[in-house]
């Protein structure tokens, strides 16, 4: 049946690639989990997409081999001694793939239209920090009150709310990439659903897009800088089945694709295909904290103790990941001192299944008084069925509590932890800029999925924000992620790493620790 299963996924996997993919020895080919919804980076939120959108747009900054931003579509930029006004200077003869200019009249545009709340950008909160973005956003300022400003074609000024530290970040971050103004505004709805007079600013164009199945890329030789590119073709089939995915790399119908079963890991290690890359992400489990029983945090922490972390790691997870304590991924460096912020602020939550069974007494609940019926939610995947699984044995092993196990669709579950319809809820954050503000700032929101409402905790993420001290602002996140733990809000499981196979003869890519991964200055060596 195995052998049967393997012909099988080969069979679909060359249905897939339309017996194209590897006739050009000069050509990637990586294999998308999922299928694009769009490739508007205003829009996009989706891995899939995003590592689509890295390849055919440019942002003011492109992150280098060290994830430092570096110059891209800005050749040099000022900022003020009070770090709240950003002048950035473009390159000369820009040009999108169609040979028309870039302007910084386009980029004014592009992030206004991010901003703008007809828009409806999931990706709006990203430039909050830029002066009345939000405001914009919400209906309380208009377009020109925005603090973005061309001053000609070649300059534009950012004036920020507050000093943001990692702003220059941010302006490689797909939502900042500027959208060709002409085409978007010709067709709304419709200008990055397919490949048909779609215009591009980064090292690739787009030529082929057949949905569910491959899109097709060629070098952008009006990219500003074509001469690093070194691929003259990329394919990305479309496939969101693991074994078919492995298959098509397996089988050189494909080179390189991400998340391989994890039963196969031994199996790929031994072949030379199997990598692990850093990915600044958690895997967690979050509380309704105003859902009863878990609007008491001593039930919230008996839950919480219950877990053991490295159990689950190595026999159900596995991929290298690493047991999660606190909030914060190891993987950032603080500015002041040099040190990791992990490593600076240490764990914050332990296991006890005794304490735990300690908290649980102290609310209120034996087996004379047993907790009411307790529910947790998931989206449908093997990988978070069986952690949930895992979980429920815990719970039951070392509370002696039994919970329902409900798993949903992923927009359906979504959507009920945005509205807050759970009591405890699978979920997975990954770093959107490298800073631990992009974590910290998750449960500041007061649309947060915990319904979590701390005042104090708001007030220190405000005055993370708002201080030019370095030191002081790594303080005040410290303070702020103590105190989520004291709260109890989630229970940290692991730390993510991004698991791919790739053919070693691939050279050159770099995959960054938000889970993109690059292929400007990819090549074949060998093959």
């Amino acid at each position: 049946m195995k052998r049967i299963r393997q012909i099988l996924c080969l069979i679909v996997g060359m249905i897939l690639l339309g017996g194209c993919g590897m006739e050009r020895p000069d050509t990637v080919s990586y294999v998308l989990e999922a299928e694009p919804s769009r490739l508007d980076p205003a829009m996009t939120t989706s891995l899939a997409e995003n590592n689509t959108e890295l390849q055919l747009f440019e942002g003011l900054t492109r992150l280098d081999e060290h994830n430092v931003p570096q110059p891209a579509l800005a050749k040099s930029w000022d900022i003020s001694p009070d770090g709240k006004v950003y002048t950035f200077y473009l390159r000369d003869n820009l040009q999108w793939s169609d040979g028309s200019p870039i302007t910084a009249g386009d980029i004014e545009y592009s992030w206004k239209r991010v901003m703008n709340p007809d828009t409806a950008s999931e990706n709006a909160y990203m430039m909050f920090c830029i002066d009345k973005g939000e405001d914009y956003f919400h209906g309380k300022a208009q377009a020109e009150d925005v603090g973005v400003t061309a001053l000609d074609d070649k300059t534009l000024q950012v004036r920020l709310t507050y000093p943001t530290a990692y702003f220059l970040n941010l302006t490689a971050f797909h939502c900042y990439y500027p959208v060709p103004r002409k085409l978007v505004e010709a067709k709304p709805d419709t200008w990055a659903a397919d490949a048909e007079g779609m215009v591009c600013s980064g090292p690739y164009k787009i030529t082929k897009w057949i949905h569910s199945s491959e899109i097709t890329m060629v070098k952008n030789e009006a990219y500003w800088d074509a001469d690093a590119v070194r691929l003259p073709y990329i394919l990305f089939p479309i496939s969101d089945s693991q074994a078919t995915r492995l298959t098509l790399v397996e089988s050189n119908q494909a080179n390189m694709t991400v998340e391989p079963p994890p039963a196969d890991q031994d199996r790929l290690e031994k072949l030379g295909l199997y990598h692990i890359a850093p990915y600044l992400g958690i895997y967690y489990y979050v509380f309704n904290v105003q859902k009863p029983p878990f609007d008491d945090v001593r039930v919230r922490r008996a839950f919480a103790l219950a877990v053991q972390r490295q159990s689950l790691i190595q026999h159900i997870v596995r991929g290298q990941k690493e047991a999660a304590y606190a909030w914060v991924p190891p993987g950032i460096t603080d500015a002041a001192t040099g040190r990791d912020f992990r490593e600076e602020g240490g764990s914050l939550i332990g296991e006890d299944a005794a304490l735990a069974r300690q908290n649980l007494a102290a609310a209120g609940y034996d087996e004379e008084h047993p907790l009411p019926e307790i529910t947790v939610l998931f989206n449908t995947n093997e990988m978070h069925k069986a952690v949930a699984e895992a979980l429920q044995a815990m719970w039951k092993d070392n509370l002696g509590v039994d919970v329902r196990l409900v798993n949903q669709e992923s927009k359906v579950f979504m959507a009920a932890r945005a509205q807050g319809d759970y009591q405890l809820a699978r979920a997975s954050w990954i770093a959107d800029y490298v800073d631990p503000m992009s974590f910290m700032e998750v449960f500041s929101d007061e649309a947060n999925d915990a319904q979590y409402h701390n005042p104090e905790y708001n007030g220190l993420i405000e005055a993370a924000k708002k201080t030019n001290d370095e030191a002081q602002r790594m303080a005040y996140l410290h303070e702020a992620e103590r105190l989520l733990f004291d709260d109890c809000v989630i229970i940290p499981i692991y730390y993510t790493t991004q698991p791919y196979v790739a053919q070693p003869y691939i050279q050159g890519y770099h995959w960054s620790p938000l889970g993109l991964v690059d292929f400007k200055r990819a090549y074949i060596a060998n093959p």
